[in-house]
């Protein structure tokens, strides 16, 4: 690829050519800041910005061709003229084009290789790494493109975007190919599937965790961020593809349904669907003697048409949320014909994903979470997950005191009434700013509901005010349980001085990321390093191990 290509050679059917297509090209740009001497530019549009505006920019950094989108260029027309030794390509839309001609100019990369797309609202990521786990335990070379890194066999680079644009995306594609990746696992975000960054892209395997509200600042309604995910499935994965969807999701159970009433009658297509659930007894793949503690989890599962598996499949992974994730990475696994075996030895293989329920364990005596939820469903399940690890704490700990009843007549010193119910479960969280904001009210709902006591902060106010984000939380409340401390460094600080023995504290909403984006600028901050702080000044007190009454705390408003 480092000789480039010949222009005629990405061209596609539909595009209005002027200029001499014998020319060699060395790069795909869409952003004219990056352009560089012997690239060939595509013109599209952004969120805040149209790239038409730019392609003077473009030409002047040395752009050899141009794309260009017929009924966007306008009085753009004297640009043609003015630079006639250009190149100009002239499309029906950009976006399409852009996907197109980044395809074959890295040649064709997703034909040489095996490609899982992974869509969703929620478990994205961690089924990513599940998925990616078991392939590698099945002796095979993956790759992997996602929110957290892009990984190349066992080398990580940074990810800009959950799913790059078109260009970047193909460029990935073709080096995990050259570097020997027979597979590759990638999360494909509803803006992704929106602005077509990985059309053209073979698919084979095609996996659906669920749908719940986000993006509505970007898609403005649930019908156009669902119809953006089912593009996955219906115009992307290839005629012998597999789909697997989690049917326990209502939008899954109607994406299954319509897909099946679509493929039943199109003899061409040899796609299937492979559906899960824990609830949907009628799902190919059911898990059920679920068991989940502090310490990871452990279920079996029953396979439509085989036989029963009796071992218990275990991981390290905590909560229900996590068993959904391990159920579609083994439905992928098991559509790419993995060996059961090796699926059950690649999950307990895998370790905690950053950012998702990631334990923060420095030796003190409560659990402490850092988790990416952001959105009210996410936010919902992290919380049922921490209260269902909470009934199973508080059954093992009156089960000990009532073995060891007439030894324990005396509260530990420095802690609260032994008297009190057993673990609390305290939750740190903020809204990001910039976004929709109807989810704002709802998320402060079901923490105040579902937490014992709540921390409202910052999380990316981006170019909004602090305050007037968690004054949008705060209308969703109805109790007195919670506190707002706009500073999150701080307000993570007084979760660990609140915590006591056995009790929970989740620090929601930016899990691995390391930076706060405030009035346009990135601030170096990350959640677990701001826990591990807490935590060690903690542990360095003389009185450690609780004591705060946090029954009563003045509510901070703002």
């Amino acid at each position: 690829m480092s000789m480039g290509m010949k222009i005629k050679d990405i061209l596609t059917d539909g595009f209005d050519v002027n200029g001499d297509i014998e020319k060699n090209i060395s790069g795909i740009a869409y952003d004219s800041r990056s352009v560089k001497g012997g690239d060939m530019f595509a013109a599209v549009k952004g969120e805040n910005f149209d790239g038409h505006a730019f392609i003077e920019d473009a030409i002047k950094k040395g752009a050899k061709a141009v794309i260009y989108e017929r009924k966007a260029i306008g009085d753009r027309q004297e640009a043609i003229k003015k630079y006639p030794d250009v190149v100009w390509i002239g499309v029906e839309d950009g976006r399409d084009a852009l996907a197109a001609v980044s395809h074959r100019f890295y040649g064709r990369p997703s034909e040489a290789l095996i490609v899982v797309g992974i869509t969703g609202t929620n478990g994205k990521t961690t089924t990513s790494y599940l998925i990616k786990s078991i392939l590698e335990r099945w002796g095979k070379d993956a790759g992997l493109i996602g929110t957290i890194s892009y990984l190349i066999k066992d080398a990580a680079y940074e990810a800009r975007h959950t799913t790059p644009e078109a260009p970047d995306f193909q460029s990935l594609l073709r080096e995990m190919a050259d570097k020997g990746c027979s597979h590759v696992v990638t999360e494909v975000s509803s803006h992704a599937l929106s602005q077509k960054r990985v059309d053209c892209t073979k698919f084979k395997v095609a996996v659906f965790t669920n749908l719940t509200r986000d993006h509505l600042d970007f898609h403005h309604t649930m019908e156009d961020y669902c119809a953006a995910k089912v593009r996955l499935f219906a115009e992307l994965l290839t005629k012998d593809g597999i789909a697997v969807i989690n049917t326990d999701d209502p939008y899954g159970k109607k994406l299954s349904d319509d897909l099946k009433g679509q493929w039943s009658g199109n003899k061409d297509q040899g796609k299937k669907i492979l559906t899960y659930a824990i609830d949907d007894q009628n799902a190919d793949i059911v898990a059920y003697d679920i068991k989940t503690t502090f310490k990871g989890t452990s279920f079996k599962i029953r396979i439509k048409g085989k036989e029963e598996i009796g071992e218990e499949i275990n991981s390290p992974l905590v909560g229900i949320i996590n068993v959904y994730n391990m159920l579609s990475s083994i439905g992928a696994a098991l559509s790419m014909d993995a060996p059961v075996k090796t699926i059950k030895e690649g999950i307990a293989m895998t370790g905690l994903v950053k950012g998702r329920f990631e334990k923060v364990d420095l030796g003190q005596d409560f659990l402490a979470v850092v988790d990416y939820a952001h959105t009210e469903d996410a936010l919902e399940r992290l919380l049922a997950t921490a209260r269902q690890l909470m009934g199973a704490y508080r059954f093992a700990q009156k089960t000990e005191k009532m073995m060891k009843a007439k030894r324990q007549q005396y509260a530990v010193p420095g802690r609260r009434d032994e008297k009190r119910e057993v673990g609390k479960i305290i939750t740190v969280f903020g809204c990001g700013g910039n976004r929709d904001k109807g989810k704002r009210s709802k998320m402060g709902e079901i923490a105040a509901k579902m937490s014992d006591f709540v921390i409202i902060t910052s999380d990316n106010p981006r170019d909004e005010s602090p305050r007037a984000i968690i004054r949008d939380i705060e209308k969703g409340i109805a109790g007195d349980n919670y506190i707002v401390i706009p500073d999150r460094n701080v307000a993570i600080g007084m979760a660990v001085e609140l915590a006591s023995s056995g009790d929970i504290v989740l620090v929601a909403g930016k899990g691995h990321e390391d930076y706060q984006e405030i009035e346009g600028k990135r601030y170096s901050f990350s959640d677990r390093t701001a826990l591990e702080s807490a935590i060690r000044r903690a542990i360095d007190r003389p009185s450690f191990g609780g004591g705060t009454n946090y029954r009563g705390t003045e509510t901070v408003r703002c």
